[in-house]
């Protein structure tokens, strides 16, 4: 049984193992006649339990289609429907629900929240997102880079804008898949030290640039996330505004890259903002490519996952 907790706690073989197998189950998903089911089912008879306590359209329709595609079922569970942590400990609901289920995957607050699941739970825990990391987001990404370019291993990424959660797995990435990363954003908005510092110990080049203009240079992809999140106050919004605003991708930013570098945004955007529509719906973006493959690179984790 193998948990899918975070990008530096996956070994990298396992790593690349599920990349490609996302790709072989991509490709031979559009190689089908239309409409006529996939004929490999490693999920039949499975049910899996996808636990929402944050709201989520990419997660949960990726998860829920990629169980169904691969022959098992889903039961949707939202913080509401539960007593997790409340009524009921993680501990006591993990131990339930493994008598229930074959699978959980959880997109939750506190990472300490899906670690002790996967701690008390007797089938496999993934992380579909926590306010610290967002792994299942880095698998998609590597995945689409490499559709397009080629192997990922020493190319220049820069995120540009907030070092967050999913910037922290692009770390863990860099670390794991052996590609540099230059972080660039305001110094309140810096990534975990914790995160950097497993990067490089990996050998691999992490540099943090205030100046955006000399950050993206020779880069061959982009990267950026939105500034707010959906549960800051309006104060907050305005300030973050404030300080990114220097940060925007755009049509400037991007010429500034390599002429073949690539654009991500693991979406939802607020467009104008952290990215402008040219640039989103430019010949750089790759972002629905991107959202697209969240849904086969799962697919491919939750099999390593079951080893099936």
């Amino acid at each position: 049984m193998n948990h899918f907790l975070d990008i530096h706690t996956t070994d990298p073989d396992a790593l690349r193992a599920m990349i490609d197998q996302a790709r072989a189950m991509k490709q031979a998903r559009a190689d089908r006649p239309k409409g006529a089911p996939d004929d490999d089912q490693p999920l039949a008879g499975r049910m899996v339990a996808l636990i929402f306590e944050k709201p989520s359209t990419r997660t949960r329709v990726s998860f829920d289609v990629g169980v169904r595609q691969m022959g098992g079922q889903t039961m949707v569970l939202s913080g509401a429907d539960m007593q997790l942590g409340h009524g009921e400990t993680i501990a006591d609901t993990a131990r339930v629900l493994s008598r229930y289920v074959d699978m959980i995957m959880m997109r939750t607050f506190e990472e300490a929240t899906v670690q002790e699941m996967a701690e008390c739970a007797s089938v496999p825990v993934i992380n579909g997102l926590t306010n610290r990391t967002h792994p299942c987001q880095i698998m998609a990404d590597v995945m689409t880079y490499e559709e397009h370019r080629g192997p990922i291993r020493g190319k220049k990424v820069v995120w540009s804008g907030d070092g967050n959660n999913v910037c922290a797995s692009f770390l863990h990435g860099a670390g794991q898949f052996g590609f540099d990363l230059t972080f660039t954003g305001p110094q309140t908005l810096d990534p975990e030290r914790e995160f950097v510092e497993f990067a490089r110990s990996k050998g691999v080049s992490v540099e943090i640039e205030r100046d955006p203009a000399k950050a993206v240079r020779d880069a061959d992809l982009v990267v950026t996330d939105t500034w707010v999140s959906m549960h800051d106050s309006q104060s907050a919004r305005e300030r973050r505004h404030n300080q990114l605003r220097p940060y925007q991708v755009n049509d400037d930013l991007m010429a500034l890259a390599k002429p073949d570098a690539l654009f991500m945004h693991c979406l939802p955007a607020h467009r104008d903002e952290e990215v402008t529509s040219k640039v989103m719906d430019g010949p750089h973006s790759v972002v629905f490519d991107e959202a697209e493959n969240r849904l086969h690179a799962q697919k491919a984790v939750m099999r390593w996952c079951l080893g099936v």
